[in-house]
């Protein structure tokens, strides 16, 4: 079986070399190139979440370059939570399936700082159906206007108290089969179910988010009166390459607890 490799001449050559006759590309730097490569495999599910990735020293085998560079990637790759080392036992696929990556992408944290002091969400599933995007769920899924699209309306309360109201558009292709039952009878997190079912992992979010007043449908969901201001988050998660996979515009309360981001 063959592999792709790169030429580790061409991230070296420098603009207006001595002797070139016209100026040189900018070439990206080499270990960016192994790094483009190692998504390739993994947006082809060539490893699969949760399983080794080849060894450092494979890897350098595979691509024809030195160890360093490999491992250069591999940070990259691990900064980004698509991969996870392991002390003594290697890399691995991210999965979010994992404890610690459960709460990359859930944000509203108790106020005692706890995210394990309540347990997990109590999740309702509301509705799930099959209809037509329309212009602006189109729009932020990159997909034509009246092209099947699933929504997903759910409350997540914790301790019992209703605290989340999320609804969630989904492209209907890649989700075909997923129903009420299925995501109600899956007690893992909702990107854990998509990522094991469905093939689709969730990479990256982008959040738009702001104070609202919700409708009488939503204070009657979440249990709150009418004027209380709640939280809007409008999230656009993308799978490898950027690619959009969900819309999802969420409601939150925060009489007990907040919106937790971290910059670095």
């Amino acid at each position: 079986m063959s592999h792709s490799s790169v030429d580790p001449e061409a991230s070296d050559a420098e603009p207006g070399s001595a002797g070139a006759s016209s100026p040189t590309p900018a070439f990206s730097p080499l270990y960016q190139q192994i790094k483009g490569l190692i998504l390739q495999s993994l947006q082809s599910g060539e490893w699969k979440p949760g399983a080794a990735i080849p060894s450092e020293m494979d890897l350098a085998v595979r691509y024809r370059v030195s160890q360093g560079t490999v491992r250069k990637a591999i940070d990259e790759l691990a900064a980004d939570n698509l991969v996870v080392r392991r002390q003594g036992k290697g890399t691995f696929v991210a999965t979010h399936a994992e404890h610690q990556v459960q709460y990359r992408f859930l944000k509203l944290i108790p106020d005692n700082g706890d995210v394990n002091s309540e347990g997990p969400a109590q999740r309702e599933i509301i509705d799930c159906k099959r209809l037509r995007a329309s212009a602006d769920v189109a729009r932020a899924l990159a997909l034509r206007t009246g092209d099947a699209v699933l929504q997903v309306r759910r409350v997540l309360s914790f301790s019992g108290v209703p605290t989340i109201l999320e609804d969630l558009w989904l492209p209907g292709g890649p989700f075909k089969g997923l129903t009420a039952e299925r995501l109600s009878d899956y007690h893992g997190p909702m990107y854990a179910l998509f990522e094991v079912e469905f093939g689709v992992r969730m990479v990256r979010a982008e959040e738009h988010i702001r104070a609202v007043t919700p409708d009488a449908a939503q204070c009657a969901l979440l249990k709150v009166k009418a004027g209380t201001p709640l939280l809007s988050v409008e999230r656009i998660a993308c799978t490898y390459n950027d690619v959009p996979m969900e819309l999802r515009r969420g409601l939150y309360r925060t009489d007990t607890h907040h919106y937790r981001n971290e910059l670095n």
